[in-house]
């Protein structure tokens, strides 16, 4: 009986230790919202033009791939700088965002100048998928960092191995909330084809709008997508800047995000918020542009250099 008694005493700690831990963990969760939205609005856009039956199986790839970036490196690195280097995990997470811009401020480039010459050429040709996954889990990874890095923020105070448990928790569960409503995105097509054919005709109009109307979606996430990258990597330069000791850009927008807030009245908290997001964005396209001036003057230009050169050695 006094077994049992401590087996009873034992198991009531543990269940409080894991809600406390799932407490948690919902907490951390909802303060990376934000960033949340943005995976799962960039995503998308690395499956479009793929054939049908190999979309679920690349987005299958790119969640394990996003799951190893959150468990695998993510996770041990940033439990590791909090504990022993945490002044570290600003300039680190400050090099993401850069990256980020940098990947906006392409696909913005690209868009302005519009597809022709090389890309023309390749018109109707399949993706290379080991080229999509790589990319998608390169961009996730700096998305990943952002949301683990946010949710530590947030458990900070806990002890060591409640920390790690909770990121763990967070990692799995956003990475099945993310590539399960993604997954769920561009099989809705599908879904639309099956629900047309019904001899209901309520069922089979809503069937022939899902499949009308997935294309356009599609195509707006990826201008969501692209504006996410600029916003989220702007925005982890903004805070880092701010936290590094300097502080101008950083009051700037906040006190237009105030006077935003108070001319607003009731609408003070989204007006606030766009415009900070907004200022953000723009943030994110002026380093994303630079960055891109820079790559294209150094690594680029030397590729390019080494692609001509082994041309004329192969004449």
């Amino acid at each position: 009986m006094a077994l049992l008694d401590d087996v009873a005493v034992l198991a009531r700690a543990a269940a409080a230790s894991i809600d406390d831990v799932g407490v948690a963990a919902a907490r951390a969760g909802v303060k990376a919202a934000g960033v949340v939205v943005d995976d799962t609005a960039v995503t998308p856009q690395y499956v479009h033009g793929l054939a049908a039956e190999r979309e679920l199986p690349i987005i299958w790839r790119i969640a394990l791939g996003s799951l190893r970036n959150k468990l695998l490196v993510i996770l041990p690195a940033i439990l590791l700088l909090s504990q022993f280097l945490p002044f570290l995990l600003t300039p680190i997470l400050m090099i993401g965002g850069a990256y980020l811009c940098y990947e906006g401020a392409e696909k913005v480039w690209h868009k302005i100048r519009g597809h022709g010459g090389h890309h023309g050429a390749e018109e109707g040709a399949l993706p290379d998928e080991d080229t999509v996954v790589a990319g998608a889990v390169r961009t996730d990874f700096i998305l990943s960092a952002e949301i683990m890095v946010i949710s530590l923020n947030e458990v900070a105070a806990e002890a060591f191995l409640s920390r790690m448990v909770i990121l763990i928790v967070v990692a799995i569960a956003i990475t099945v909330l993310v590539y399960g409503v993604v997954g769920l995105i561009v099989k809705m097509d599908d879904a639309g084809l099956r629900l047309s054919t019904s001899p209901r005709k309520a069922v089979a109009g809503l069937g022939r709008g899902l499949v009308k109307g997935m294309p356009k979606l599609l195509t707006f996430l990826t201008v969501v997508g692209t504006a996410a990258m600029l916003w989220v990597g702007g925005h982890i330069l903004l805070v880092g800047m701010h936290d590094l000791g300097f502080h101008p850009l950083y009051d700037v927008v906040h006190h237009a995000e105030e006077a935003a807030h108070a001319a607003a009245g009731s609408l003070g908290g989204l007006v606030g918020w766009l415009v900070n997001t907004l200022a953000s964005a723009v943030l994110g396209l002026v380093v994303g542009a630079v960055v891109a001036v820079v790559m294209a003057l150094t690594v680029h230009r030397h590729k390019k250099h080494g692609a001509d050169a082994d041309a004329v050695g192969s004449h």
